[in-house]
């Protein structure tokens, strides 16, 4: 693992979205996988977006504010 300071200039274009800061490097060892119900549930939201039965941002931002509602 490494630790860096990043000047938030000096890299790859990709990177120079994220605060400057310090940040930590550790290199993955493996790729974590999903588990057989975590891939078909990942299917099925995507086919329901697809097929226009998703929610947009302000919804869920209401569904989770009631929720916290005392």
């Amino acid at each position: 693992m490494a630790v860096i300071h990043w000047n938030g200039t000096d890299v790859p274009k990709a990177r120079r979205r994220l605060p400057a800061g310090d940040y930590v490097l550790a290199p993955l060892d493996t790729t974590p996988l999903m588990s057989p119900e975590e891939e078909e549930g990942l299917v099925e939201a995507l086919a329901s977006l697809r097929a226009g039965h998703g929610v947009d941002q302000e919804q869920v931002r209401s569904r989770v504010l009631k929720r916290l509602e005392p």
